[in-house]
């Protein structure tokens, strides 16, 4: 089952073209049919940005954002340059972000795509690898502190 879009996203979403306001729609719902457990994080700044991690941290975590833009929409990959390129399809020239841009409905049928996400997935360990991860016990110092304090018993 399809996840609705947020409220706020639809808002957001409402100052632009129809075509690109469901452009972005159709990105999103791609992307989620590839990973389903994968949560949103929404930001407005100079374009609407949907960012997706299995850890509610899209910055340390994400492995693919949807950016609005007024003719377009991009589908990036935070770790790009990273993911193998066969067809040579992302663009950017940044140290690591890649994106494929989709101007058309029809752009987005093609395979490969999808592909991009699924290797972006794999790319960070999958779902379970990144909450695994989150959940990991901290081996900084206020983690030993903790620990420590635990041992003596105090707080």
């Amino acid at each position: 089952m399809t996840r609705l879009p947020d409220r706020e996203l639809l808002s957001y979403l409402a100052a632009y073209d129809p075509h690109v306001s469901n452009l972005t729609l159709a990105v999103r719902k791609m992307v989620l049919e590839e990973a389903p457990d994968a949560i949103e994080s929404i930001s407005k700044g100079y374009a609407v940005a949907i960012g997706f991690s299995f850890t509610g941290k899209p910055l340390k975590d994400g492995f693919c954002h949807v950016v609005t833009y007024s003719s377009h929409v991009n589908l990036g990959f935070k770790r790009g340059a990273l993911l193998p390129d066969p067809i040579g399809a992302l663009q950017g020239t940044g140290k690591l972000i890649r994106h494929i841009t989709i101007r058309k409905h029809n752009k987005l049928d093609r395979p490969f795509v999808r592909r991009y996400v699924q290797a972006a997935i794999e790319q960070i360990g999958g779902p379970l690898a990144q909450r695994m991860s989150d959940a990991a016990p901290r081996r900084g110092k206020r983690a030993k502190e903790s620990a420590h304090r635990s041992l003596r018993g105090g707080k």
